[in-house]
């Protein structure tokens, strides 16, 4: 059932919320697999380069990635996140190469792909705040 924009974003303040507590960061591939947008063998197979680039699979269209990823980075930055870029590498033998997230490989594309949102030392829980939920 494909959830509308004021469900997803419910939906991402529980996810992000969870994401937070367990790992102490948000990543956007973390969010697409806990949405059911991204399976864990489609990222697998991106981190050992048998994908172009991980937009290919990601069960999604563009405008509703877009909106994913515009909702957790307001809701990060209001919560007092830190945005940190993150390299993502390939896996497996050889040359360890950037991976590509999207199909246009635009560097503004990419580089928001590839940031996380990391919680400072001694900020408890910012994102239930930032996404309107009350404890």
């Amino acid at each position: 059932m494909a959830l509308n924009q004021r469900q997803l974003q419910e939906k991402l303040g529980t996810v992000t919320s969870e994401l937070l507590n367990e790992k102490g960061y948000i990543s956007f591939i973390d969010v697409f697999v806990r949405l059911g947008y991204l399976s864990q063998a489609d990222y697998e197979n991106w981190r050992f380069k048998r994908l172009p680039y991980l937009e290919k699979v990601i069960t999604v269209n563009l405008g509703r990635i877009n909106f994913i990823m515009k909702t957790v980075r307001r809701s990060s930055l209001n919560g007092k996140l830190k945005a940190s870029w993150t390299a993502y590498k390939s896996w497996g033998k050889g040359k360890k190469e950037n991976l590509r997230f999207s199909k246009s490989g635009d560097p503004n594309i990419e580089e928001a792909y590839a940031t996380h949102f990391l919680r400072p030392k001694g900020l408890a829980q910012p994102i239930a705040q930032a996404n309107g939920e009350t404890a």
